[in-house]
């Protein structure tokens, strides 16, 4: 049984699709299929029901699934410690974050990192997801809530002020009221987060035109005068067109931590890494 096969098995059983699954191994749909059938030949059983919502494991797939992630465990346990090892500044690292914070405050100290060690190769990756740090998926994650993966090494990088904006010039809003007043919210997926909650209670009664999950499309549609939205003010104080809202007070802010597993604490341009980023960024 050739573990390559058994990879292929394990991402189209996370993912359920096998478009989503290829695009996870940077392989074809053709490739994936191939293979699957190939296992399934080489364990004598169907893994998967195909349906039309997807990939659905069956019995036998179950059971494989148990071993495969054993398997995988030890995989890349082996290969952390034997990446760990290595003190050279070179190779590639994978870090990841949320998109507006890799857009404005990573990329610059990238950039500048990426001129002081040419030979470390760092691959940003932007997505609304947590990325497992345990496969490897990323080697370096900042996010704004606290890690709970066992195994990971966390720390609190800085303290990021929120603020409420507007595009300048726009009627503003009263505390109290905000009658008439349009609000650009996070989705769904985030009701409740703490900035849209004050905001809310600040203007009892605007109402909310626009959601997204994506920080910089409410800033660009706060630019497009669409609402008022709170923003963290790193983002929000390097858009011209906006202009701060004082509603007598300011929402909470939020921390965010950097984190990468353990197995990687001596990884030469990890450490690099992260002591340039905390140099530029921590407060």
């Amino acid at each position: 049984m050739d573990w390559s096969d058994l990879r292929v098995f394990l991402a189209i059983a996370r993912e359920g699709k096998l478009g989503a699954a290829a695009r996870t191994l940077a392989q074809t749909q053709p490739t994936m299929g191939r293979r699957l059938r190939a296992l399934e030949a080489a364990i004598g059983h169907p893994l998967f029901r195909r349906t039309a919502e997807g990939f659905v494991l069956t019995e036998e797939g179950g059971a494989v699934l148990r071993h495969a992630e054993r398997m995988e465990a030890e995989a890349l346990a082996i290969e952390r410690e034997l990446a760990g090892q290595a003190q050279q500044l070179e190779g590639p690292l994978r870090v990841t974050s949320s998109d507006w914070f890799g857009v404005t405050l990573l990329a610059p100290v990238l950039a500048d990192f990426s001129r002081l060690h040419p030979r470390v190769m760092v691959e940003l990756i932007t997505d609304a997801r947590f990325l497992s740090l345990s496969r490897r998926e990323a080697d370096l994650a900042f996010r704004i809530r606290r890690f709970t993966e066992p195994d990971v090494v966390a720390s609190r990088l800085m303290h990021i002020p929120y603020a409420a904006y507007q595009r300048a010039g726009a009627p503003r809003p009263e505390r109290g009221d905000g009658r008439g007043t349009a609000l650009i919210a996070l989705d769904s997926a985030f009701s409740g987060a703490p900035d849209d909650s004050w905001l809310q209670t600040l203007l009892p009664h605007a109402h909310v035109a626009l959601r997204s999950n994506n920080r910089d499309v409410q800033a660009r549609l706060c630019l497009q005068g669409a609402g008022v939205c709170v923003l963290p003010r790193p983002l929000g104080a390097r858009l011209p067109g906006l202009e701060r809202l004082d509603l007598g007070e300011d929402p909470p802010g939020r921390d965010t931590w950097l984190g990468y597993h353990r197995d990687l604490r001596r990884l030469a341009r990890l450490r690099a890494l992260i002591d340039f980023v905390v140099a530029r960024l921590a407060s």
